[in-house]
């Protein structure tokens, strides 16, 4: 019988201009009071209470990985109360309060497009779990945060080859699942639902790049992306896309969301890259959510290339413009 590993389940990213500006406006308000440091530290719990054991089924994978960093990680409470997933709102805390409804069980994906196999396949056939490994990745997001997550998956390569991908195929198209009944912030015209997202293909078959069913060594929570998501860890995080339901090999360049929503502040290729400024803030640094940090001026380190990826991943743009495709 085939190992199934969701059986006992029991149960990004970018902050949108109006939204940003509500938010900017909030912060002048309270200035530098002791109201601001006291909220700030109150946005993260990391290293100031107990643990908070999570619910989600455990995974058995593979470890230590040769891809591990070794920075101080980010909690289990911390990586699933502070994310962006606006398909359940677009405040850092909806996700975790507005995805007890949404059922990653069961769940199929399709796979179309330029492949010599293509068809719809059960997530048990797609993701085997004998070859479940656990990787320690930094996550970088675009809004200038980043976190440390030991994720659980496969190499997307690994999984894609089986497809037998055309010549052809140059590009690998990704779509979220739409189900507005479960995920309430799809009944807001926040993003052209649904929401997608590409990358090259030698981008995709690159050994760093994991299909994650699991953190923490645990099942993906719902507010995380459950139960098939993507982890490219020199990008920013938004094109890390969650609940996968399509996957389609290509040969031009797909159209993703926040690229198709803001084209001059979200490329398609979304590298980290400190010297590149977003249009309306620096890169230069982020703030670490993770060990006694928490608050927007603590953990303040500087931002590394490709998210400190560079020597495994830059060989992929030598003769690219980065200011141009960015």
């Amino acid at each position: 019988m085939t190992k199934r590993f969701f059986d006992t389940i029991p149960g990004s990213l970018i902050t949108p201009e109006p939204i940003y500006h509500g938010r900017r406006e909030w912060l002048k308000s309270l200035a530098l009071s002791p109201l601001l440091i006291a909220g700030c530290k109150a946005e993260s719990t990391a290293g100031t209470q107990a643990p908070i054991m999570p619910d989600a089924a455990p995974l058995q994978a593979r470890r230590p990985s040769a891809w591990d960093t070794r920075d101080e990680q980010t909690s289990w409470h911390d990586a699933t109360h502070h994310n962006n997933f606006y398909e359940f709102g677009t405040g850092k805390g909806d996700p975790s309060r507005h995805s007890a409804r949404f059922k990653p069980r069961p769940w199929s994906v399709e796979v179309a497009g330029l492949a010599e196999v293509t068809g719809t396949f059960d997530l048990d056939d797609l993701v085997k779990p004998e070859l479940l490994e656990e990787r320690i990745y930094r996550l970088r997001c675009v809004e200038a945060w980043s976190m440390v997550i030991p994720w659980v998956g496969v190499p997307l390569a690994d999984c894609l080859k089986r497809f037998k991908p055309l010549s052809s195929a140059k590009y690998v198209a990704f779509t979220t699942v739409m189900r507005p009944a479960e995920m309430p912030g799809q009944s807001y015209p926040v993003l052209d639902w649904p929401y997608r997202e590409g990358l090259r293909i030698d981008e995709a078959m690159h050994p760093l790049t994991l299909l994650a069913v699991g953190m923490y060594g645990r099942v993906l929570p719902n507010q995380n992306g459950a139960p098939l998501r993507l982890v490219v860890p020199w990008k920013y995080g938004f094109k890390s896309i969650k609940s996968i339901v399509r996957i389609e090999f290509v040969a031009e360049q797909p159209v993703t969301s926040w690229n198709a929503a803001g084209p001059d502040e979200y490329g398609f290729y979304s590298n980290v890259n400190p010297q590149l400024d977003h249009p309306r803030w620096s890169q230069r640094t982020e703030r670490r959510i993770a060990g006694s940090g928490g608050s927007l001026f603590g953990n303040r380190i500087e931002t590394l290339p490709f998210n400190g990826y560079g020597e495994h991943v830059a060989s992929l743009y030598t003769d690219a413009d980065a200011r141009k495709y960015f």
